[in-house]
C-alpha cells in the first residue's frame, strides 16, 4: 500500500494546484527555534506567545505589565511582554520560561534554586521572577540584597525571602545541593 502522503498528492500536474508564496511577516527565534508571525504587527508579543504558539509560562500582568508576570528575555535583557508589539521583534532573540531548561530537561540553576528554597506560592508570578532572575545573575554574578529588591516582580504570597534565597543560592553556586 502506498503511503498516504503519497496518495494526497496529485499526480497531474495541471490539477491547478499552486503553491502559495511564502507570506511576508516578522521572523524571530524564540526559545531557540524561528518563527514568522504573518498577522497584526501590533500584536503584543505576550498574546502571540499565549495565544498563538501556546506558551503559557508567561503570565498576563496588567496591560502595562507593571508586576513582572510577562517577562522574558529579549535580546538577554528581561522586558514586559505586553509592551512588546510584534513590529518592533523582527531578529529578535526571545527566551521565555519554557526555554530556560537544557533541551535534555536540565532544569536551568535558578529553577532548581526556586525548588530548592520552595520560592514558589501560588506559582502565578514565578515564571516572571525566573527570567528577571536569569538576567540579574546575568549582569551581576553576585547580587546583593539592594539588586534583588529592585527587581520588577510582585509577590502577593509573600515569597520574596526565599525567592531572595534562590538568587543567593544561584550566586554562591549551591543549585542543587542540599
Amino acid at each position: 500500500m502506498a503511503p498516504v502522503q503519497a496518495q494526497a498528492l496529485p499526480t497531474n500536474p495541471d490539477s491547478g494546484i499552486v503553491p502559495e508564496k511564502v507570506r511576508d511577516g516578522i521572523d524571530l527565534q524564540i526559545n531557540g527555534e524561528h518563527y514568522r508571525h504573518t498577522g497584526d504587527p501590533q500584536m503584543p508579543l505576550l498574546w502571540y506567545l499565549r495565544d498563538v504558539l501556546r506558551l503559557t509560562g508567561t503570565k498576563y500582568g496588567g496591560e502595562h505589565g507593571d508586576n513582572g508576570a510577562d517577562l522574558v528575555l529579549l535580546d538577554g535583557k528581561a522586558v514586559s511582554a505586553i509592551a512588546q508589539p510584534l513590529a518592533r521583534l523582527a531578529g529578535a532573540q526571545v527566551v521565555t520560561v519554557e526555554g530556560l531548561a537544557g533541551n535534555d530537561g536540565t532544569l536551568h540553576p535558578v529553577q532548581q534554586a526556586f525548588i530548592d528554597e520552595d520560592a514558589i506560592g501560588c506559582g502565578y508570578c514565578t515564571p516572571g521572577w525566573l527570567i528577571a532572575a536569569v538576567e540579574l545573575l546575568r549582569r551581576k554574578p553576585h547580587p546583593g540584597d539592594d539588586d534583588i529588591d529592585r527587581l520588577p516582580n510582585l509577590c502577593r504570597c509573600g515569597c520574596q525571602t526565599r525567592v531572595r534565597r534562590a538568587i543567593k543560592r544561584v550566586a554562591a553556586g549551591k543549585a542543587g545541593k542540599a
